[in-house]
């Protein structure tokens, strides 16, 4: 590994301190730390240059599986974004090379004053005085950053010591082999997890425990709404919450199995399921209608603990190690922020440790010193794990970029949680059937990160390629056109952008190259693929035959920007066709002109030049994509996915001979990707699938 960028570095309004991890704006701190940073640090090392997902990997994730580094850096790149205000379809820092890596794209100028001002603006206002105040840990970016859900954890005092975690001396791995699996909870010596499991059936559903090293699981209480276990602080027995006739109700179970018991007290009503067992024994935390309670297990009894404000809830009860306090969340039903707060457990003054304008993903926990607490944080689609000093009022920082319901063990330096994913699937829907038509799975999780899967359906109909990671790296497979007998059909990792030769026996994809993405054609025979475009400091992606198979046409940067270009399919030397800006090439109908995205953003329109070049014009106004990839060329139009203006998206078709748009078919979800049959009648798109989840450990966690 090579030496970790140093120095400082100057880009824009903000200045990055290499060495202290710092970064400013305006002379302000923002908060951007772990991950996020080293991210850009490596950026800002090779300003104006492709640095790669493979390089990434080795500086920033060497021990993560491929499918947790890329969900561990498409975070990391969102909250750098973030940090920034920057935008990934217009970006001024930070520009996305899809599936190849990333470029700073602005102008960086190396300083030895770690706290020099900004250069002035462009105005003449000069720069503005280092603060001496706090700021909030996030640079404002406007009201609209909240809206979209930006994570903005405010600190509860004026310290600004940051408490950094230590991932390299951190180990993850998986749990549990099922998937399904969450709300994990150690047993008091912690060599056990008790969890939650969502069979195929009501009997293999329900609580179940394991040996942390490694025995055989064992199911302790059956039922699809077994909720929330917690250990007794003996470890002999469990608690959980099971929802009966739309009643939440409190049982325990022996750990080892057997008759379960419910806990029946006059009064006790639980809004939530989330409980917590005292270190005591005598009594156990829940969420009543008015805040937490505490019921007793010994002379049955109620006791109230906290009383929140109007309109907001208290929930996720978690008792201190000494059973002196108690942790929750507060949820205002007005929005945000969530706090977690801390509270004696003889009730009195409260303690707000941490507020997240986020939604908190089960409950916050006691470190196993109980000097800090472990919350999830729900955040761009996805929760992850955050730490904050119980002690200090420190800010938080991010332990992880995926978790949910975390659980410390008392003993052994361990934290699991609850890993959720959601895979990217291909459906298709039969157009010929009209509004009786049902969209159909056609292929099954091809990926577990945001690329992919790009399916195209072989001209002759009988197979389709689309882009996996199943093998661990994305690559390029061919299947059955109903999804059956798939095989792997290129070795080059981060291949993408699958196209059909005219005669079905070849598919030309987009790959990495020694300085940039390449195009390639693979044989379906069998053979290493053939480098169409070799050599050259820049990107070329997207490519597509021509009708006869003697062009493929492609999108590349070799100009200075994106344009299209063709470069013969036996091998040759490139021409370019486009002079004012192009992407994703696709031949017209009639084979006489070659239709194109003007950009690679969103919303694109869709222009028109001649196969042999010349004359640019716009095909349609009405002809807008919602993405680059979301549209395709059938034998008398074009069909593309686009907004209805009202409820779910629309397929529509565009008919060159008429100019007229016609909407044929709806979807629920909005594509990025959309595929046809030659003749039309028959869609390809992408779809998220349903949501899984597995139990993650944290080994050496601290």
């Amino acid at each position: 590994m090579r030496d970790k960028p140093s120095g400082r570095a100057r880009f824009g309004p903000f200045l990055a301190d290499l060495d202290t991890h710092e970064l400013r704006k305006d002379g302000t701190k923002v908060k951007l730390v772990g991950q996020p940073f080293d991210v850009l640090a490596l950026l800002l090392s090779r300003p104006g240059q492709l640095v790669t997902r493979e390089e990434l990997r080795a500086e920033l994730w060497p021990g993560d599986t491929f499918v947790d580094f890329n969900h561990g850096l498409n975070a990391a790149v969102n909250k750098l974004r973030e940090a920034l205000c920057d935008s990934a379809e217009n970006p001024r820092f930070v520009e996305t090379l899809p599936r190849r890596g990333y470029r700073f794209v602005a102008e960086v100028e190396q300083l030895a004053d770690p706290f020099a001002p900004p250069r002035p603006a462009a105005t003449g206002i000069p720069p503005a005085e280092p603060a001496r105040r706090r700021f909030p840990l996030f640079a404002a970016c406007g009201v609209a950053a909240l809206l979209i859900g930006t994570l903005l954890l405010k600190i509860t005092a004026s310290r600004e010591t940051v408490l950094e975690p230590r991932p390299g001396s951190m180990r993850f791995v998986p749990f549990t082999d099922q998937l399904d699996s969450g709300q994990p909870a150690f047993s008091p010596d912690g060599s056990r997890l008790a969890f939650v499991h969502e069979g195929l059936s009501a009997a293999e559903s329900g609580i179940f425990t394991k040996e942390i090293s490694g025995a055989a699981e064992r199911q302790v209480a059956a039922g699809r709404w077994a909720r929330s276990p917690v250990w007794s602080p003996d470890g002999g027995s469990i608690a959980f919450t099971r929802r009966e006739r739309q009643e939440l109700r409190l049982y325990q179970v022996p750990a080892g199995g057997g008759p379960e018991h419910a806990v029946d007290v006059p009064g006790l009503a639980l809004r939530r399921e989330e409980i917590d067992w005292s270190p005591d024994g005598r009594t156990i935390a829940y969420t009543a209608p008015s805040g937490i309670a505490l019921v007793s297990l010994g002379a049955p009894g109620i006791r109230p603990l906290t009383s929140p404000p109007p309109g907001s809830e208290d929930w996720g009860p978690s008792f201190s190690r000494d059973g002196g306090r108690v942790l929750f969340v507060r949820s205002r039903g007005t929005g945000f922020p969530e706090q977690v707060i801390a509270v004696p457990s003889t009730g009195g003054d409260e303690t707000v440790l941490a507020s997240a304008a986020a939604v908190l993903e089960g409950p916050a926990r006691w470190s196993a010193d109980e000097r800090s607490v472990i919350f999830s944080a729900y955040l761009g689609g996805k929760a992850g794990l955050w730490k904050v000093s119980a002690e200090t009022r420190d800010s938080a920082v991010q332990v992880n970029d995926s978790g949910a319901y975390p659980a410390v063990a008392r003993r052994g330096n361990r934290l699991a949680y609850e890993r959720q994913t959601r895979g990217l699937n291909v459906w298709q829907l039969d157009l010929a059937a009209g509004a009786q038509s049902e969209a159909t799975l056609l292929v099954p999780l091809t990926s577990q990160t945001d690329q992919g899967p790009g399916p195209q359906f072989s001209p002759d109909g009988a197979k389709l390629a689309y882009m996996s990671d199943r093998s661990g790296t994305m690559q390029i497979w061919v299947s059955d056109r109903d999804g059956g007998n798939p095989r792997q059909l290129t070795s080059v990792g981060g291949a993408g952008t699958p196209r059909w030769s005219p005669d079905s026996q070849a598919v030309v994809f987009d790959g990495p190259g020694p300085s940039g993405s390449q195009i390639y054609v693979a044989d379906l025979n069998g053979g290493a693929a053939r480098l169409l475009t070799p050599g050259g400091e820049f990107e070329n992606r997207c490519p597509s035959f021509s009708h006869d198979g003697k062009w493929v046409y492609f999108a590349s940067t070799r100009s200075g920007r994106w344009e299209v270009w063709k470069v013969p399919a036996a091998g040759g030397a490139p021409v370019p066709l486009t002079r004012h800006g192009g992407h994703a090439p696709l031949e017209s109908p009639d084979g006489k002109s070659v239709y194109y995205a003007k950009t690679p953003f969103a919303y694109p329109e869709i222009w028109t030049t001649p196969v042999a070049g010349g004359g640019e014009r716009l095909l349609a106004k009405e002809l807008r994509p919602v993405t680059w990839a979301a549209w395709a060329v059938v034998e008398r139009g074009v069909l593309f996915a686009a907004p209805s203006g009202s409820g779910g998206p629309l397929v529509n078709f565009f008919d060159p001979a008429t100019r007229r748009v016609k909407p044929l078919a709806s979807l629920d979800i909005v594509p990025f990707w959309l595929a046809a049959t030659r003749d039309g009648r028959r869609i390809a798109f992408d779809r998220p699938g349903s949501q899984q989840s597995q139990i993650m450990l944290i080994e050496n966690f601290r």
